[in-house]
């Protein structure tokens, strides 16, 4: 069954503040390979203007994508997460995420779409820091797969 149409531009309630922590970066560049000095050593990120370390550019998925949760969980959505793929995610930054920020995430759905009987679902994640600075837009598309035929 098609996902409501009507559920476009439902906005979800911030998170709680999740603090970014110099090992979460070093432990996130590790895992996705990425050996750049500015994400494990204050100094190197230091010479580079900022204040301490920061995040390799993917890390605002994790916390996004923990955000958007509250939609893919949403009983009145409807949608059958056991069929999801995370097909496409981009980002807009307006700063790096640093070490010691403390980042809350409003998620809102941006589109739904039918196609060939999948659900196309467009996530969009505003992160701000507890002042409300914005810090990145993360977009997330995810598709949940037609139910098979029996």
């Amino acid at each position: 069954m098609a996902l409501d149409q009507s559920f476009v531009g439902r906005t979800y309630p911030p998170t709680s503040p999740y603090e970014v922590g110099r090992e979460k970066i070093r432990e996130f560049a590790e895992a996705v390979g990425d050996a750049n000095p500015a994400y494990t050593d204050p100094d190197a990120a230091k010479a580079l203007g900022h204040s301490d370390v920061i995040a390799p550019p993917t890390f605002a998925f994790a916390i996004t994508f923990k955000a958007a949760e509250q939609v893919t969980q949403d009983p009145q959505l409807g949608l059958d997460y056991d069929r999801v793929v995370h097909r496409e995610q981009k980002f807009a930054y307006t700063r790096p995420v640093g070490a010691g920020d403390r980042l809350i995430v409003t998620s809102t759905i941006e589109s739904i779409k039918s196609l060939a009987g999948n659900d196309v679902l467009d996530i969009r994640g505003e992160v701000h820091d507890e002042a409300g600075a914005h810090v990145v837009t993360a977009w997330t598309k995810l598709v949940a797969r037609a139910a098979e035929e029996a």
